[in-house]
């Protein structure tokens, strides 16, 4: 008798504790989660630098973005808000694999720390915003706008790199491309504009 009572409470131990792990796999999924997630939306991020006194437009894109901090929310402009990034320079795609390697060696390849660039994301308004972005060991103020449609955001601004003391760079890649970068008039020229079109598609 003495030992069926302990196997009774034995077993009533036993399906208490089975009890709790079952509860608390419960409380593990019924977990929110932030509605908007920079990590998991699809993130382009264009560029167009420009070469030639004639101002010719060269298209790119960075093929990877990490995001550091934040980037989460209940609603886009939440998930945007003081997100922070690093983008692996390494990651530049412009369809061609000459320009690509030029790029990467001969201008960010010159620059002080920069095989990240590293930045973050501030919406001051409506429509506007400011991004800190650090290149070249410089941090600098680049202000942008920016749309919110559907689930899409949208935000676009021009980059003047002597802001980040990067005119050696610059001027390593002209001497790089100097006959790429020569037009008519047989001038050889890299702008230091360059435009950045980036969107967010949650």
């Amino acid at each position: 008798m003495k030992k069926l009572i302990i196997l009774l409470i034995a077993v009533s131990f036993s399906v208490q504790f089975t009890a709790c792990k079952s509860e608390e796999k419960k409380e593990t999924k019924t977990e929110k989660t932030a509605k908007f997630s920079l990590e998991n939306a699809e993130n382009n991020i264009g560029w167009t630098a420009y070469k030639t006194t004639e101002k010719i437009g060269v298209n790119g894109q960075f093929n990877k973005i990490n995001i550091t901090n934040n980037g989460e929310g209940n609603s886009i402009k939440e998930a945007i808000n003081n997100v922070e990034f690093s983008i692996p320079v390494s990651s530049i795609f412009t369809k061609d694999k000459s320009r690509d390697f030029k790029i990467q060696k001969f201008f960010f390849g010159i620059m002080e720390n920069t095989s990240l660039l590293s930045g973050k994301l501030s919406l001051t308004d409506e429509t506007n915003g400011v991004a800190e972005i650090t290149m070249n060991g410089v941090t600098e103020k680049l202000p942008f706008t920016y749309t919110i449609s559907g689930k899409t955001f949208s935000m676009t601004s021009t980059m003047n790199i002597e802001d980040w003391k990067a005119n050696k760079a610059l001027a390593s890649l002209n001497e790089a491309c100097k006959a790429l970068h020569s037009g008519a008039d047989g001038i050889s020229k890299t702008w230091n504009e360059v435009a950045i079109n980036i969107t967010s598609t949650f």
